[in-house]
This record gives C-alpha cells, sequence and structure tokens, in this order.
C-alpha cells in the first residue's frame, strides 16, 4: 500500500506538470503563413478582392487595401480585417494612372517598410455581342484589364526587396470557355496569362514568382448588381459546374494565400482554375 504522503506528492507532481502543460499550450501559438509580409490588393474595397483582403490579413499580413471610387466600401473591409486582429490601410488610386500607381507604392512603404505580395485583382467587364461593342468598351476593358496589370506590377517590383516576393493575377474561366457575347473581355482577360507567363520568367532571376487565378462564378455585390446571380445565365453556368454552386470570395481567397505563401515556393508562371470544376 502506497503511503498517503507519497499519494499526496504524486497528485501533486501531477497537478503541476498538467499546469505547465496548459501554460505551453496557451504561450505557444501556431505560426502565420503570412507573418511580417506587406500584400497590396488592387481593387480590393468589396467582392473578390475584399475576400482575399481578409484571407491574407488572417493568415498575418499588413495588408493595403486599394480602391478607385468605393471608400465607404474600403474602410469598412479595413475595419473589419482591424476588428479581428489585422493590419489594414485603405489608399485610393486608379491602376491606369501611373501617378496614382507611384503613390500606391509610397505610402505602403511609408507606412508598413516594403512590399511583398501584389494581388492584381481590379478588373472589369462589360457582355455585349459584336456589334453592340464599341471602341470605348475595348479601351475600358483592355486599360484596366491589362494596363492596369502591366503599370501595377512595374512599380511594384521597384519596392520588393532582396528576399523576392509574390505576384497574382486575378483571370477568369472565359479564357479557357471563350463564352459567347464576351470577345472583348476573353481577349483582356487571356492577355492578362500570357503578362502572367512572360513575367514569371523575367522576374524568376529576382525571386519573385507570378502566377494567375482564375475564378469561375462567383457570388459577389457587382454579380447581384449586375443581374447575374439569380438568373437564367446564373443557372445556365451552374448547370456546367461539377460542384453545382457558385463560389464565394474566401474560396478564390484560400488559393491566393496559398500562392502567396512559401505553401506554393517551387510555383511560378502558373494558370490556376478555381471553378468548381466549371466543364
Amino acid at each position: 500500500m502506497v503511503p498517503v504522503y507519497r499519494t499526496e506528492l504524486l497528485y501533486k507532481c501531477a497537478c503541476f506538470k498538467i499546469k505547465k502543460i496548459n501554460q505551453l499550450k496557451i504561450q505557444i501559438t501556431p505560426m502565420k503563413k503570412l507573418a511580417d509580409k506587406v500584400a497590396v490588393v488592387t481593387g480590393s474595397s468589396k467582392g473578390i478582392g475584399a475576400g482575399i483582403a481578409k484571407g491574407l490579413a488572417a493568415e498575418g499580413a499588413s495588408v493595403v487595401i486599394n480602391y478607385s471610387s468605393s471608400q465607404e466600401s474600403a474602410d469598412k473591409t479595413v475595419a473589419e480585417i482591424i476588428e479581428n486582429g489585422g493590419k489594414a490601410i485603405a489608399i485610393k488610386g486608379s491602376v491606369v494612372c501611373e501617378s496614382d500607381i507611384a503613390r500606391l507604392f509610397e505610402e505602403t512603404v511609408k507606412t508598413f517598410g516594403t512590399v511583398d505580395i501584389l494581388v492584381n485583382n481590379a478588373g472589369v467587364y462589360r457582355f455585349a455581342p459584336l456589334e453592340g461593342i464599341t471602341a470605348e468598351d475595348f479601351h475600358f476593358m483592355f486599360d484596366i484589364n491589362v494596363r492596369g496589370v502591366f503599370l501595377t506590377t512595374k512599380e511594384a517590383v521597384k519596392h520588393f526587396n532582396g528576399s523576392g516576393g509574390s505576384i497574382i493575377n486575378i483571370g477568369s474561366v472565359v479564357t479557357s470557355l471563350a463564352p459567347a457575347g464576351s470577345s472583348v473581355y476573353n481577349a483582356s482577360k487571356c492577355t492578362a496569362d500570357i503578362i502572367t507567363k512572360s513575367l514569371s520568367k523575367e522576374l524568376a532571376g529576382r525571386k519573385i514568382r507570378v502566377n494567375s487565378v482564375n475564378p469561375g462564378m462567383v457570388d459577389t455585390e457587382g454579380n447581384r448588381e449586375k443581374g447575374i446571380i439569380g438568373t437564367p445565365f446564373e443557372d445556365m453556368m451552374l448547370n456546367m459546374t461539377l460542384l453545382g454552386r457558385a463560389g464565394q470570395p474566401g474560396d478564390i481567397a484560400d488559393v491566393v494565400v496559398f500562392l502567396a505563401s512559401e505553401d506554393s515556393r517551387f510555383m511560378t508562371g502558373e494558370v490556376l482554375r478555381v471553378t468548381g470544376g466549371m466543364a
């Protein structure tokens, strides 16, 4: 029979060990994938861009919310990130205005010290048959979807440090589906994919990876405002989608976080379809 004093001693030792283990559990917090990184996300006041910004912030990145007109939405996204323990600021600027782009990165570096990640999310679309497309439509889409990607990337790489970085371009499933009534939009997004592949070769020597994420149908404020969600067009798109639902901004954000992090360190020049299995 074990003496009472020894039983008490064993009990106290066990309690002490349990207490120490619990203290260690509290002290040990998993390292976030993007801790100490700084990300600029263009067109991120709402929709897919806002989802991406929130996803990057949740993994520890300091995030710059770029917007062109919707300050209220940008401020709301910043507030949500800060409320959840993240760091974010909003900076207004057009991706087709070189002075705005220069100021975007100057203010980013002034606030956070560097740039590690660029997400070229800003994009526009107008659908119309050939006879309905105007020269203004053409320039509008190519200016933002192509020139914007080029000019923003050109400025961003000036501020990447010697350890490299990650550039993620947000494209579209239309580059492989090529639906009717969207020839100019299709062309602009195909061009952005080629920019991704070309720059991946050009910037590899500087340790900068360049990849694209091409979403399918995503349920966003913009798609609802334009009458895409909840219409026969959405039904048609969902019939082509193996998983049978529209994507959510978070579905796209998770893939962007992967490409921004060291988890994808051996990937560059890739174009990833995130479509729910859209055929």
